[in-house]
């Protein structure tokens, strides 16, 4: 029997090694998945790599693991929002890397990873410092920069549902980077409000097929038992 359901959040995170990188999704708030970040500072894996749209906010998820010094390199589009003072002061400290992608560069990295594309020219970025260094290309009169795909060893990412088989529906705009990065990762942790029965959700709304997700778990609640 497929189930991928796990008890705790210890669990889920389980496995997590140092030197990792770590897609985690999020728009600011949305649809971070807070409780796996927390399970993960207190799982102690370090030197990690990042890829995330901004670079935290406050004390807390993303930035609350850059404080406890678990984050090496972040690859974001957004790092300077005017609540990302820990990403500021480590980074000026020089104790973090930061890789910047504009923002439409980094979802197609990322889904580039996961659908198996090589590379792909984007216009994004060209004749500016985010292109140095990289390769160019001039395609019907326009000028084009060579991207690659972001891989991850794990992508950490929330729902709204989940069943124990992995399917998943997303709630409005926290829906956000999760597709991509669940199958741009070789295990997939997915933090869900709700675990439901399998066959409740219906396929037409299924976001994330099951075959894209490694662990399921839902804090504080425990799996149906029809499920």
């Amino acid at each position: 029997m497929i189930d991928k359901t796990v008890a705790s959040l210890e669990a889920a995170v389980a496995g997590i090694h140092d030197g990792a990188v770590v897609m985690i999704s999020g728009f600011g708030g949305a649809g971070q998945p807070s409780e796996l970040l927390e399970a993960l500072i207190a799982q102690g894996a370090k030197d990690l790599t990042i890829v995330n749209n901004n670079a935290g906010n406050g004390d807390t998820g993303l930035a609350a693991l850059m404080k406890a010094g678990r984050v090496r390199r972040i690859l974001c589009s957004f790092p300077r929002q005017v609540d990302a003072y820990v990403f500021e002061e480590l980074y000026r400290a020089g104790k973090i890397e930061l890789e910047l992608i504009p923002q439409g560069n980094l979802a197609e990295r990322i889904r580039a990873a996961g659908a198996g594309i090589g590379a792909f020219y984007t216009p994004t970025g060209h004749g500016t410092l985010l292109a140095e260094g990289q390769e160019t290309r001039t395609i019907d009169g326009r000028d084009y920069v060579l991207q690659y795909p972001i891989h991850a060893d794990f992508a950490l990412i929330r729902a709204r549902k989940g069943d124990r088989w992995g399917n998943l529906v997303y709630r409005k705009t926290a829906r956000n980077f999760g597709p991509i990065m669940a199958t741009a990762a070789k295990c997939t942790i997915a933090q869900v409000d709700e675990i439901v029965a399998l066959g409740s959700l219906d396929p037409e709304t299924v976001v994330t097929p099951g075959i894209f997700v490694t662990r399921v778990v839902c804090p504080g609640a425990a799996t149906p038992a029809s499920a």
